[in-house]
């Protein structure tokens, strides 16, 4: 089971992604919010100090940044800093103005191949540590996915882990609609991957699918097929109604604290 501490940790970072996206009227809370059980499993729960984090899907940044500031590898009071002109925080991740976020995303397509240089990186240097990735399901779309997807598949990338934020939208709608990915799993096996399947809003699946992977024998790298949803907070409630985008009001955000039980003066 997952501590408590932990389950308080996930609680505060969507707290944090919605009242940055309030404060600056501006953002991506729902998509930020469908990857956030992953992204805050991963810097809570399983990274170490030789493992990398790298956000393809950069319209997520909030769920990042509110993930380092609970760290306290960047200022809380970054908070307020969210796609301000010179800001560290800009709307999609910048290593020029953070280095923490390990790389600068947002044109997509980009980071899986990204994360594979580092992850053979380390295989050509025989360092330790996995290098963790998550992509979008509309950037999937792009052709560079695929291309890098077929690389990592014939170079024994064991120490690369990539989740698929299934959350069924695009900017234009849905992905079902626009260019569906189906079969995902079969594609990806074929290309020489392991697949897996979870909740992506389960921590405790987050973890043992990882666990299995590290304990099995095998040198392939592994995706995650994480369905999610769009604005989901918790089992009783989701947000913004799905949107790519959405604006937060106070109201909503409100309404997360309430479900979240985030004390006063946070």
């Amino acid at each position: 089971m997952v501590n408590k501490d932990f389950s308080e940790d996930i609680n505060l970072l969507k707290y944090y992604i919605c009242k940055m996206c309030l404060l600056a009227q501006s953002g991506h809370p729902s998509s930020s919010l469908s990857c956030s059980d992953i992204i805050g499993t991963l810097y809570f729960s399983i990274m170490d100090d030789n493992d990398k984090f790298i956000l393809s899907k950069g319209h997520a940044a909030p769920a990042l940044y509110s993930a380092l500031m609970i760290k306290k590898i960047i200022p809380k009071e970054y908070i307020d800093k969210l796609r301000e002109i010179d800001s560290p925080l800009q709307g999609h991740p910048d290593i020029s103005r953070l280095p923490e976020a390990n790389i600068t995303s947002g044109a997509l397509g980009q980071g899986l191949s990204f994360s594979i240089g580092l992850a053979l990186s380390k295989k050509i240097k025989n360092e330790e540590g996995y290098i963790y990735c998550v992509i979008g399901d509309g950037e999937v779309q792009e052709g560079q996915v695929w291309e890098a997807t077929m690389f990592a598949g014939n170079r024994d990338l064991n120490n690369l882990v990539v989740f698929l934020d299934n959350n069924g939208g695009q900017s234009d709608g849905k992905v079902n609609e626009i260019m569906p990915l189906v079969p995902i799993t079969d594609k990806w096996e074929s290309f020489g991957w392991q697949v897996s399947k979870i909740n992506g809003h389960d921590h405790n699946e987050i973890i043992n699918v990882i666990s299995s992977y590290k304990n099995g024998k095998n040198n392939k790298p592994l995706l995650i097929v994480s369905e999610t949803k769009k604005g989901h907070i918790s089992e009783n409630l989701t947000i913004l109604d799905g949107m790519h985008g959405g604006s937060m009001t106070d109201e909503i955000l409100i309404e997360v604290k309430e479900e979240l039980a985030i004390g006063d003066g946070v």
